[in-house]
């Protein structure tokens, strides 16, 4: 009866952690699932406000261009087809660049899960 008492106490210790070390686990689970279905409704919103965007913008310039074509089509026709031409290179190259600065600007994915992560790591190691 001695040897149970001695080994029953290092048994349950370890099984206190062992179960703490899993609540742990599940919790950072579930804070990376939540972090992966935020990140995939965003992006989902931006795709297609993105693409509602193109559509009416695309709209507007095509009818813009006409416009000026038919305003221009007996004295400056070839001019004003440079200039238009000119204004949508301009304008395609500021997106790009605009793009790619919210490219690379945007936080890191999954932020929170990681602080968590390091906030363990301290608090397992300042122990």
């Amino acid at each position: 009866m001695t040897e149970n008492n001695r080994t029953s106490p290092p048994l349950s210790s370890v099984r206190k952690i062992g179960k703490s070390v899993l609540e742990i686990a599940k919790s950072r689970i579930e804070l990376i699932g939540i972090e992966l279905t935020q990140e995939k409704e965003r992006l989902l919103e931006i795709a297609l406000l993105s693409l509602s965007a193109m559509l009416f913008g695309f709209l507007g310039l095509v009818v813009l261009t006409a416009l000026i074509m038919v305003l221009f089509w007996e004295t400056w026709r070839w001019q004003a087809m440079i200039v238009i031409l000119v204004v949508y290179l301009l304008l395609a190259l500021f997106c790009a660049a605009f793009a790619r600065k919210i490219l690379r600007d945007a936080p890191l994915p999954f932020e929170g899960t990681i602080a968590e992560f390091e906030k363990d790591y301290i608090t397992l190691h300042s122990d």
